[in-house]
């Protein structure tokens, strides 16, 4: 690293720019850093710069425009952002009328920089945040202000605004208890900090966690569990720039996740990256547009799939279970084929975003084309009624795969939350069980009983996959397979595809969470391999947890299983690679 200006010497110095040869294994991460505004210039101390450049990223300073085109193009292109520090936020942001107390404000750096966080949140990309850009993150994410603690906070204060030069400290501060990240990062109880500053945060946004505060109560820092967001409300860059050790930490911390971030997005773009199950079609009651991103739109779409570098989803017809006369049972088939006929609609309305996939070489077709592929599936046998042909109906139509119930038992089988009527496969369900094999349908058993899982493994002559379940012996639900099941679906080469549904990751629903997956990624891996388990998010179908919410979050759990020691050629397996290989022994 060099920060110096050399010698004036022209040809040496176009000497070393042309020797110098660029390796990707050690290309700086590239950090962004938002601009302040001074006298008309877009501007940053160089504090800041010098703090990204000793910890090994690249700085790049972003120009504060509120062009949301131009701003999306400069963020697709970063690694990390950093959020600086500066003057005060305006308070209608917050629906707040202004308090004596508030300083000057720069309406127009508000609106630059929220618009730069909603981009950067969009994309997942780390993020730190220094003194303003501490608060302007909470601001952005739903959390609230003081606008001057002085007047506002109550209590007696500490002196948080000192005249000293910004690489002294002024005050101390205390770290919470708990594994935070934080305390990993510093390894300190207390710190001594330096302090510009007489707005801060009074409450966190949701989901995050407060971790430092002063000694009067004055939140200092905060970070989300699960995500890659962590704020202070100190200057540390000033600190860092001078060589104190203990801030420059953060840096080094900040540019690791995002050399980290940058190894997830170009093996994204590399290998297949596959979600095998959403319910994106049931969530409208007619028409819709997967191009669009609009209030109301679902967590599966062509948007978001692009910017969170997703390539491949399974969209099923997901039918629930109702009567078995024939007039309900021709009513559940035509809904499938409404519903299927809605998804193929999509590639006419995107042709140049995305295609309808039917097989392996579909999907790597339209890889390679720059396309996001859809793939059909039905969610209950429900809808073929009792009709062998209608399978043949759907695989014409394009289905690829079909989850033999959903919850109840049906004319095919007993379902998990079902009654036993079956003992198991029906014996019109041992017949679809073939015939899917003949019509190379791949076999989905989710959400069946476990007389039927392991009837379906002696029936079939095809793997199968559990398209959406996850691990009973980390959270008893009956929909999970049990340690029994994955290690026999695991013996028959089939593939087991984590849901993220709150309730299959974690009986305390609300509290699951992205570590949750990753517990049930590394329990399958554990017990019988990488090469049988996969994602499922059932999106749209109630599939969330907090750090992996839609789309274009699933690459959070990449940058998760990278962290933990997973190679490319692991993530490779888990995203597409161990669902293509069943795909292709079912003949897809």
């Amino acid at each position: 690293m060099n920060i110096q200006a050399r010698r004036p010497n022209r040809e040496a110095l176009y000497g070393e720019v042309d020797r110098y040869v660029p390796d990707e294994a050690t290309r700086p991460p590239c950090i962004g850093i938002s601009a302040n505004r001074k006298d008309g210039l877009s501007c940053v101390a160089e504090t800041y710069v010098r703090a990204v450049l000793y910890a090994g990223g690249a700085p790049v300073l972003i120009p504060a425009v509120t062009d949301v085109g131009a701003l999306d193009a400069v963020v697709a292109g970063l690694d990390g952002l950093l959020m600086s520090g500066g003057g005060d936020i305006n308070p209608l942001y917050l629906c707040e009328e202004p308090v004596p107390g508030l300083q000057d404000v720069d309406t127009f750096r508000d609106e630059y920089e929220l618009i730069l966080l909603r981009l950067t949140a969009a994309r997942q990309i780390p993020l730190f945040g220094i003194c303003r850009g501490h608060q302007l993150i909470h601001a952005a994410f739903g959390g609230s202000l003081w606008q001057d603690i002085y007047s506002q906070a109550g209590g007696q204060l500490i002196k948080h605004s000192q005249l000293l030069a910004r690489e002294y400290p002024s005050h101390s501060v205390r770290l919470e208890g708990g594994a935070t990240k934080l305390r990993g990062i510093l390894k300190e109880d207390n710190l001594f900090v330096n302090s510009f500053h007489h707005q801060a945060v009074k409450e966190p946004a949701a989901g995050f966690i407060t971790t430092v505060v002063s000694s009067d109560g004055i939140n200092e820092a905060t970070e989300h569990p699960e995500r890659n967001i962590l704020s202070v409300q100190w200057h540390p860059e000033a600190m860092a720039a001078n060589g104190d050790e203990t801030m420059q930490r953060l840096f080094r911390y900040h540019v690791e996740t995002a050399a980290r971030f940058h190894r997830a997005k170009a093996l994204h773009r590399r290998i297949l990256v596959i979600d095998s199950h959403a319910d994106t079609p049931m969530i409208f009651p007619g028409r819709f547009d997967i191009g669009k991103t609009t209030q109301g739109a679902g967590k599966v779409n062509l948007p978001l799939m692009e910017k969170g570098l997703t390539d491949a989803v399974f969209m099923v017809a997901y039918i629930p279970q109702g009567k078995r006369d024939e007039a309900s049972l021709k009513a559940a088939t035509a809904y499938a084929l409404e519903r299927l006929t809605e998804v193929k609609r999509q590639e006419r309305l995107s042709p140049a975003r995305m295609g309808i996939a039917a097989s392996v070489q579909d999907l790597i077709r339209l890889k390679h084309a720059h396309k996001k592929a859809v793939f059909l599936g039905i969610e209950n046998a429900y809808a073929l009624g009792k009709d062998l042909d209608n399978l043949r109906l759907f695989k014409e139509t394009g289905v690829s795969y079909i989850t033999l119930c959903h919850n109840g038992d049906n004319d095919v089988c007993d379902s998990a939350s079902g009654n036993g009527e079956w003992s198991g496969l029906s014996p019109f369900g041992k017949e679809v069980v073939r015939e899917m094999n003949r019509l190379n349908i791949v076999v989905d058993v989710s959400h069946v009983a476990e007389t039927t899982f392991y009837d379906v493994l002696e029936t079939s002559a095809s793997p199968v996959i559990a398209s959406h379940s996850s691990c009973r012996a980390l959270c008893d639900h009956p929909r999970n397979l049990t340690d029994e099941q994955i290690k026999a679906l695991a013996a028959h080469k089939g593939v087991m595809q984590i849901c993220l549904y709150k309730g299959f990751i974690n009986k305390e629903e609300e509290k699951a969470s992205l570590s949750d997956v990753i517990r049930h990624i590394n329990h399958v891996v554990n017990l019988v391999g990488i090469d049988y388990v996969g994602i499922g998010s059932d999106f749209d179908g109630g599939g969330e947890v907090i750090g992996c919410r839609a789309t274009n979050e699933l690459i959070n759990i990449t940058l998760r299983l990278l962290a933990e020691g997973y190679s490319d050629e692991d993530l490779r397996k888990i995203w597409g690679g161990n669902l293509l290989r069943v795909m292709s022994a079912c003949g897809l």
